[in-house]
Formats: structure tokens, C-alpha cells, sequence
């Protein structure tokens, strides 16, 4: 019933709407932030100035979504999460946290697949670039033959190249670039680093003082 009616509402003027998911529903979306034709349906949202989600993009099952400032989703993502208290999935994990924090600046771009199982951190000024990167924050352990889900996240003023899959508890370090097709699985700490292959390896140092390193806005001309 809630994502019927998150249906109906995405065709409602943005005017209205907003008014209706701050007013009826209780989030907390600042008035220069905008959703575009998309479905949003999650328990809580918060998006800060500029914040804005594109057109044709499904945002379910999550327990919270939180976008900073002049953060960005784009077009034609699919973001889903499996829901607290499911009778049957996830019970050793009381802890889960299924939801998605963008900080100011960082961008989504389009035609991704992000599973927020857990929580997915993208840092601020961070970009998860091109097209077809799946994050996935949830698998099967074939030792205890039950799921488990382990948090992902993406430090700031990162670079996810298109076409990576980041798998459960895998960790890209602040100012780092996973190359294009590359396979994040595990928790990397050093920063300044390219990332790159399958399974993904440091291959590269990176200088603090590059330019994508020292932005004051998200957007890259």
C-alpha cells in the first residue's frame, strides 16, 4: 500500500508533494531540494539544500535515506533495501542498518543498481560515475547456509569508475578511484590510491594535490 501510494504521489506536482512528504509523511526535505518522476518510498528521508533525485529512479525498503548538501541521484537507478523485522531473514543481525547516506556534494550518477541491505555510505564530494555499478551489501554465507548483510562504504572525494561491483563489507579510502570493471571485495584503509582489478589491488599512487582532490563543488565541468 505505501509504495502504491508513493506511485500516485510521483505524479503529483512537486509543489504538492513536497508539502506532502514533509507535512503528512514527516520528512525533512529543504525547500531548494527537489524529486523529479521518480518513487521514493522509504521511512525516512532527509535531503538538505540542493539535494535532488532525478527522473525514473526506485528508492524502497529502506529505513533512511540521507543526502547532503547538493548531493545528486540521477536517472533510472533501482536503490533497495530488505526491511527490518522480517520474520525470517536476518534475525543475527539485530543491528542492520538498511539505508543510504550521500554527503554534501556527492553524486549518483545514472542506471545503477545499489543494494542497501546496510547501510551504503557515500562520502562527500565523491562521485559513483558512469553506468552499470552494483553495490551489494548483503550475500549468502555458504558456511552457516544463512544471509548475512555487512556494511559498504565509499570515503570522500572518491571516484567509482562505470561498470564495478562493490561487494558486503568492502570499504574505498578517501581520496581513491576504483577503475573501471573492477571488483571491490574487501576493506581497503590507505587513501590516494587507484584501485583497480579483480579482485581490486592498489595499483597506483595518487597525489593528495590533484585537482578532483581539492573541490569546492561537486559537479565536475
Amino acid at each position: 500500500m505505501k509504495l502504491l501510494l508513493q506511485c500516485f504521489m510521483a505524479l503529483l506536482p512537486w509543489p504538492l508533494r513536497w508539502r506532502l512528504l514533509n507535512g503528512v509523511f514527516g520528512h525533512k526535505i529543504a525547500p531548494s531540494a527537489r524529486i523529479g518522476l521518480s518513487i521514493v518510498s522509504v521511512d525516512k528521508l532527509t535531503m538538505a539544500p540542493g539535494a535532488r533525485i532525478g527522473h525514473l529512479t526506485l528508492v524502497k525498503g529502506l529505513s533512511r535515506l540521507e543526502m547532503g548538501r547538493n548531493s545528486a541521484i540521477g536517472n533510472l537507478n533501482w536503490i533497495s533495501g530488505f526491511p527490518l523485522g522480517h520474520p525470517s531473514h536476518f534475525l543475527q543481525q539485530p543491528g542492520r542498518d538498511p539505508s543510504l547516506r550521500l554527503g554534501d556534494e556527492a553524486a549518483v550518477t545514472n542506471r545503477h543498481f545499489i543494494d542497501c541491505t546496510d547501510r551504503v555510505t557515500i562520502g562527500a564530494y565523491t562521485t559513483f560515475a558512469g553506468f552499470r555499478s552494483q553495490v551489494l551489501s548483503h550475500s549468502i554465507d555458504i558456511f552457516q547456509s544463512r544471509q548475512r548483510a555487512q556494511p559498504v562504504t565509499i570515503g570522500q572525494y572518491c571516484f567509482v569508475g562505470t561498470g564495478c561491483i562493490l561487494l558486503a563489507g568492502s570499504s574505498l579510502p578517501d581520496r581513491s578511484v576504483l577503475g573501471a570493471g573492477s571488483l571491490l571485495n574487501k576493506a581497503f584503509v590507505q587513501p590516494n590510491q587507484l584501485y583497480a582489478g579483480s579482485p581490486a589491488q592498489p595499483v597506483k599512487d595518487l597525489p593528495q594535490e590533484a585537482a578532483y582532490f581539492q573541490r569546492s563543488a561537486g559537479y565536475v565541468d
